[in-house]
């Protein structure tokens, strides 16, 4: 399936029906006074998060959406029918912006979660309204009211609880391959990942987190310069970031000057996101004789002065990657625990070491 993670759209809520003037005639009763009932009101159009929908390719191809008119009043006193609202099923993680007033209308993060965009037009009085002591037979009547017009961004911004970052090649779609059932392509050739992939990782029978790979970062990125860049933003509702980094480039480029690029660009996109709780995973340490790939580890750190955690990997062996694994469970376990304001436990993750990672 195609993957659109931006569509514009317009939408138009339905107008409101028109009030009518109309007299009550029958038979044997003269000056029946007037009767002219209410317009309808519009249809309104409401976007609602589906967890079955998983892209916005949909809105590549119909980009104008548009809610039912009421319908005009009748005599009788006999109100129009509104117009039937609009329902338009949406990812979750959609992010709405009206465009022309550059304004967040809602972000759709729960399935069934419902945001009105566009509201439907009022319904105009008839003239059974207007009657009075003074003016038994009226002939003014009211107009319905147009609804809301208006052009959207939707922006679909996945949902993980960690998000690997790095240079391309640095083997975050090995990484997530390793750890979680996803199954993104893997080869020898920088962008291999062109777009976003999410894999669950399950830890044990009742622990389990959300991981997203996105493609890699190069310098100049910040300038337009790759791919990853727009799809930064995806990263932005993660609890903690992973910098993966192939330690043995291919293009013999120093691994700790491709870190600081990585971080300067982060820096240009986002103070927020550089802000973000961030691990190094230094990838390819099987490719090296254990001493030589554990020292170069060390220079890699002691240069850029990393001051956080450094989990060292092969994730085309799945070397590292369980311990790995656990302390992103416990991490993001005590992450929810400080939120609810309590102490956390680490034994309050069970683990499954019968599990293969």
């Amino acid at each position: 399936m195609q993957f659109v993670d931006e569509a514009p759209i317009r939408v138009e809520a339905g107008r409101g029906g028109n009030g009518v003037v109309s007299f009550r005639r029958e038979k044997y009763i003269p000056f029946g006074g007037p009767n002219g009932g209410d317009g309808g009101d519009g249809g309104s159009i409401y976007l609602i998060a589906d967890r079955n929908v998983n892209t916005l390719v949909d809105f590549r191809y119909i980009k104008h959406y548009s809610a039912q008119n009421g319908h005009s009043g009748m005599g009788q006193q006999k109100s129009g029918c509104a117009g039937e609202d609009l329902v338009i099923r949406v990812p979750v993680g959609t992010k709405i912006t009206d465009v022309d007033a550059d304004e967040v209308l809602g972000d759709l993060t729960e399935h069934g979660q419902t945001l009105l965009v566009a509201q439907g037009g009022r319904h105009g009085l008839g003239n059974i309204h207007f009657k009075s002591s003074k003016n038994r037979t009226p002939r003014q009547c009211t107009s319905g009211e147009d609804g809301d017009d208006r052009n959207l961004l939707l922006e679909l911004i996945v949902l993980a609880d960690v998000g690997l970052l790095g240079m391309p090649n640095a083997g975050k779609s090995s990484l997530i391959s390793a750890v979680s059932a996803a199954r993104p392509k893997v080869a020898n050739y920088p962008f291999t990942t062109l777009y976003p992939n999410l894999g669950v990782v399950r830890v044990s029978p009742e622990s389990s987190f959300v991981i997203a790979d996105i493609p890699g970062l190069i310098e100049g990125a910040s300038e337009g310069a790759g791919l990853g860049i727009q799809f930064l933003k995806h990263l932005s509702r993660t609890g903690l970031l992973l910098h993966v980094v192939d330690i043995v480039p291919e293009d013999a480029s120093d691994p700790a000057q491709n870190i600081v690029i990585i971080q300067k660009e982060l820096e240009k996109y986002s103070d927020e996101l550089l802000d973000k709780e961030r691990w190094l995973v230094l990838n390819k340490i099987d490719l090296l004789p254990e001493d030589e790939a554990r020292a170069l580890c060390e220079r890699i750190v002691s240069d850029i002065k990393w001051q956080g955690p450094v989990y060292q990997v092969s994730a085309a062996q799945r070397q590292g990657t369980l311990k790995l694994v656990q302390d992103i469970a416990y991490a993001l376990e005590r992450n929810r625990k400080v939120d609810d304001e309590e102490e956390p436990m680490r034994a309050s993750v069970p683990v499954d070491e019968d599990f293969d990672f």
